[in-house]
Parts: C-alpha cells; structure tokens; sequence
C-alpha cells in the first residue's frame, strides 16, 4: 500500500530551497518546462514501478519472499518497514539539493512500491489467470487521476488547504490497518472506497502544489508525491475491483 506525502515546498533548514522561487511566480514558459519535467518523471516512475514487477515476478525467490511476509504479525513488518523507506526516501528527494540524490531517492520509492505490491499483484492475477483484473483497475485509476488533475489545471485552486484532513485521514486509515492485522477483521469494501476518496483527495492537494508551491528545480520531489498518490488510488480501486470479481 502506498503511503501519502506531504512535504511543503520547501525545507525551511534548507535555505537554497527556502530562498527558490515557487514556480507560480516565474515565467509561462518555466511554468510549462516544470510541469512538462514533472509529469515525465510520474510516467517514467510508473514504467519504473511495471518493470520492477516484471523482475521481480520472474525470480521466484522474491516472489516467494514477499508473499511470506503476509503471514500474520509479518505484514506488521512489511508495512513498517516500507513506510521507513519511503518516508526515507521522500524526504531525501524534497531536502536534497544533489539531482543524484533525488533521483535515487525516487528509483528507492519505485523499488518499494513495486515490492509491497507482489502480494495484491500476485492475487488478483490469479483470480483469472490473466491480467484483465488489473487492465480494469489501471484504466479506471488512469481516468480518475486524469480527471482530478484536469480539475486543479483548469480552476487554478490551491488545494493546500487539504493538507491537514489529508494527514488526519491518512494516520486513522494506518490504525484502522493496523488494528485489522492484530485483531484479524477484514476491512471490507467501504474501507476501501474510504481510501479511494483519500488518494484523490492527496492527487488534488499533490497537483496544486506542483502548480502553487514547488520551485522549477523541484520536479523530481514533486513527482515522486504525484507518483505515491497515484499508487496508493491503484492500489485501492484494485482491491474494490477484486471485490467485485471474486
């Protein structure tokens, strides 16, 4: 499952970022060249995250190793160890100055986006032994996420105003998670569509903030936030779409 992020603009120990200009102030055409940077890194994120999986279905070692880890208490681990490492790797991409750094900080994102995967991946495609359930799932994440980023591109709003809801709503939905591990309930289908209005919600707060808050030098970081809140809305239109299918 992926997480949320929501780091500001700018890292106010960083004085190089804190003094950049947001790229709402500077010109159309740096406007245009930011954006055009930022949502190439989201798609090169996403090929990223397939080819990941393609690698890492075709080692049975890892497969195997990941399907392990959703035994029990071990999902526990699994969970937290993936939120250390993208919580690492987020704020590695937001607070460094160094493009090497930022860069790996994303591929990092992608690998362990791409490995909490395995399980749910490795599910859903056995249920019809066939990709179908995941064409499903990533055509409607696709339309949703369009159609959010359309609304923050042609109203111009600053969503930042989400930020707190979003936070709220992101630690309840890790209790409720954890909670469902220890006490072995199944958090059904509403939890899921619970989820789903979260992870649009982060892609609107996401989207203006690429727009209204990041400086031009930033797109790595802000895509890597575009690319988490993208995941995370697959990762749940894919459980409501398995519903649906069993």
């Amino acid at each position: 499952m992926s997480k949320l992020t929501f780091h500001p603009q700018q890292d106010n120990n960083n004085r190089t970022f804190a003094q950049a200009m947001p790229v709402a102030k500077e010109e159309a055409h740096v406007r245009a060249d930011f954006i055009k940077k930022t949502y190439l890194h989201v798609a090169l994120a996403v090929l990223g995250f397939l080819l990941a999986e393609v690698v890492f279905f075709s080692i049975p070692a890892i497969t195997n190793f990941a399907l392990s880890l959703t035994q029990g208490y071990l999902w526990l681990v699994m969970l937290g160890g993936f939120m250390l490492v993208t919580s690492f790797a987020d704020r590695w991409a937001h607070k460094s100055t160094n493009k090497g750094q930022q860069y790996a900080a994303l591929g990092l994102y992608v690998i362990a986006e791409a490995f909490i995967f395995i399980p749910l991946l490795y599910i859903a495609m056995g249920m019809t032994n066939s990709s179908e359930v995941l064409a499903q799932a990533g055509i409607i994440t696709l339309a949703l996420f369009t159609g959010l980023t359309a609304v923050v591109f042609f109203t111009g709003k600053d969503f930042s105003f989400l930020r707190t809801a979003l936070t709220v709503g992101f630690f309840v939905a890790i209790g409720l998670i954890v909670a469902s591990i220890l006490f072995g309930f199944n958090l059904g289908l509403i939890f899921s569509a619970a989820m789903v209005v979260l992870a649009g919600g982060s892609i609107l707060y996401q989207t203006s903030n690429v727009l209204h808050h990041y400086n031009s030098t930033q797109h790595v970081a802000a895509a890597l936030g575009l690319f988490a809140s993208l995941m995370l809305l697959f990762w749940y239109i894919l459980r409501i779409v398995m519903s649906f299918n069993d």
